[in-house]
């Protein structure tokens, strides 16, 4: 039986399992990322805007796809994930790309035992948040990161998402929950036919959650913004109704599906 208490060990073998099937998918086209592809949404890029010669935090970063983009386009970049599967896969591609940027691997919370640095952006984006179990850690990490006056920057799927089952017929869970919600999970959304099974522990943290533990660290919000489409199709039952811009089928543009905001700790 899962125990909340394990969600770190469950969570890590859950995207150890993931990883190599994300390695080959066309969902994340390494191909086309290792000759020249920028992995970034213009959601995100918007927010982000001239990040040459800054340092660039990347807190869940998966295997560096968006944290060796930001590399590319001239920032320093520092990447964190759970995951030492992807860790080393983002290392190795940045060897192959000859791109200098660093990778640590460990449970966020625990990130103040391996990094002490200041950054002038910290960024975090899609499908993040709701393997933590507590904001106000969260949110006092990337307070602890930022020089002041330095920017947060955040792009998340929306809270009303998580909301649906799968096949988003029937409102499933609460819109904002304090426990975790355990799952068992075939395939994988960047492969849906993988040959994969992993269990893992999730939760979902409501709009007032999010920045109500961001304000409280003396981050304040600059800009918020909702989005009635996802840059990725990585949903069921989806339609691409401009390129690059998913709604599921039978909702259209009636829900949210993503947000963003931009934070600044003040000086």
């Amino acid at each position: 039986m899962i125990q909340e208490e394990n969600y770190i060990e469950i969570n890590k073998e859950s995207w150890n399992n993931r990883t190599d099937s994300h390695l080959t998918s066309d969902f994340y086209d390494v191909e086309g990322f290792l000759n020249g592809k920028n992995s970034l949404n213009s959601i995100e890029l918007d927010l982000l805007g001239d990040v040459s010669g800054k340092k660039i935090l990347h807190l869940q970063c998966h295997f560096g796809q968006d944290s060796l983009s930001l590399a590319r386009m001239g920032a320093k970049v520092t990447g964190v994930d759970l995951s030492d599967k992807a860790i080393n896969a983002g290392k190795d591609l940045a060897n192959k790309m000859e791109i200098d940027a660093q990778f640590i691997c460990c449970d966020l919370y625990d990130l103040p035992n391996y990094l002490e640095d200041k950054f002038d952006i910290v960024f975090t984006s899609y499908g993040t948040i709701g393997w933590l179990p507590d904001m106000n850690k969260w949110a006092d990490l990337i307070a602890r990161y930022l020089k002041p006056g330095g920017h947060f920057v955040f792009a998340e799927f929306h809270p009303v998402v998580w909301m649906f089952d799968d096949d988003f017929k029937f409102v499933k869970f609460k819109y904002s929950k304090a426990e975790p919600i355990i799952e068992n999970e075939e395939g994988t959304y960047a492969d849906k036919s993988a040959d994969i099974q992993q269990d893992y522990v999730y939760w979902n943290h409501g709009l007032a959650e999010v920045v109500t533990a961001l304000l409280s660290k003396n981050i304040s919000i600059q800009k918020f913004q909702e989005f009635d489409y996802s840059p990725y199709d990585c949903f069921d039952h989806t339609i691409e109704f401009e390129p690059g811009k998913f709604r599921i089928k039978h909702f259209g543009n009636k829900i949210p599906m993503v947000y963003t905001l931009l934070g600044k700790l003040e000086e």
